[in-house]
């Protein structure tokens, strides 16, 4: 097995929907993938599956973002760090704020924003030995304009970005990159039960976006030719927010 950081990507979240499509274009790209799930192993399994087809290795790793990133900092360990990291995985328990509980608002904030952090502090004591490295933070629309019933989604994504910004400004001129990638509506698993059609008078595009058309942003923010690319934060949402 490939021990080389530089080769290994860890994208949180992988099962499926975005992460899983950054996970295989990332493989694309001849990437080693650590493929993180939080309760679904078989999907994970699954893309794994279709990264090896590409030549690359895998490592399949289950951890709780509620709970513990340790199973994650511990494979990131082991291989002696990492050259991207994607921060996708996020949760959303929707609700009026008047109504909102503490466990609402605090489980989203631990998956979504603070998970993030914990994994990119490990993933940075590599990357600044080796003075190289990619960062993309999933953030949201939500995170940028709001949504109601989503001051707790709409608060993680918000860090995400502060974080990002701060994490570029820090590590920038050891050749890491800390960037950020909004997705609007995109045919997801999240976006299944929400009622799309008002949305889709208000898109330009006329339809919501893919999961590939996220993740292909994703690795080109991970790739050489992206090196120039930091602290920003990318919408993906077919001119919603234009």
């Amino acid at each position: 097995m490939s021990r080389e950081p530089s080769r290994w990507a860890l994208v949180t979240g992988a099962s499926k929907g975005i992460g899983a499509a950054t996970a295989e274009a990332l493989a694309a790209q001849g990437r080693n993938v650590i493929v993180h799930y939080g309760g679904d192993r078989e999907g994970a399994e699954a893309v794994a599956g279709r990264c090896n087809q590409t030549g690359v290795e895998t490592r399949v790793v289950g951890a709780d973002l509620r709970d513990s990133v340790e199973p994650l900092t511990a494979a990131i360990d082991e291989l002696g760090g990492v050259g991207v990291l994607v921060n996708n995985a996020g949760v959303a328990v929707d609700g009026l704020a008047i109504s909102m509980t503490d466990d609402a608002f605090g489980v989203v904030l631990q998956v979504n924003l603070a998970a993030a952090f914990s994994l990119c502090r490990t993933a940075l004591r590599g990357m600044l030995r080796s003075r190289s490295g990619r960062i993309v933070n999933l953030t949201s629309v939500v995170g940028l304009h709001g949504n109601p019933g989503q001051a707790n989604y709409a608060a993680s994504k918000a860090g995400l970005v502060g974080m990002t910004k701060s994490l570029a400004r820090e590590v920038g001129k050891r050749n890491i990159t800390v960037n950020a990638v909004a997705p609007g509506f995109i045919e997801t698993g999240m976006t299944a039960t929400i009622d799309s059609d008002d949305f889709l008078a208000r898109i330009p595009a006329g339809r919501l976006g893919t999961a590939a058309e996220v993740a292909s942003v994703v690795a080109f923010l991970c790739s050489d030719e992206a090196r120039y690319i930091n602290g920003s934060v990318v919408q993906v949402d077919g001119g919603l927010f234009a």
